[in-house]
């Protein structure tokens, strides 16, 4: 199998176990919104990076969900998430991870909320 292939297929895979886990873990009320929007962060960071391989677009190591929109956006491709969403999602790969949720937000995670973390 291609070499490129198969990365974008275990990229995708581990997205999904990062939403699953998202949507296990929701259910508990003792587990804090950062570990939750960890998870979630981490399914959109790994379904782009999945877009920017299958593309053989190069980009760095990072989580900044951002960054990896604007180096789609650079190469014509089209966007796959609304860039107010990626902008929301960023600081839970680290930031929130190490400081509390609550002084950085207004307001909770919606764990209701119907997530969709597919990139298009």
């Amino acid at each position: 199998m291609n070499a490129r292939i198969e990365a974008v297929r275990i990229l995708l895979a581990k997205a999904d176990q990062d939403e699953l886990a998202a949507r296990e873990l929701a259910s508990n009320p003792r587990l804090g919104d950062e570990i939750i929007g960890f998870h979630l962060q981490q399914a959109v960071e790994k379904r782009l990076k999945a877009l920017l391989t299958f593309h053989g677009i190069p980009y760095r190591r990072t989580h900044d969900l951002l960054e990896l929109m604007d180096l789609l956006i650079a190469r014509g491709c089209p966007v796959p998430l609304p860039l107010e969403a990626l902008q929301e999602m960023t600081p839970f790969a680290v930031e929130y991870r190490y400081e509390h949720l609550d002084q950085y937000e207004d307001a909770p995670l919606d764990r209701e909320a119907p997530w969709d973390c597919r990139v298009n």
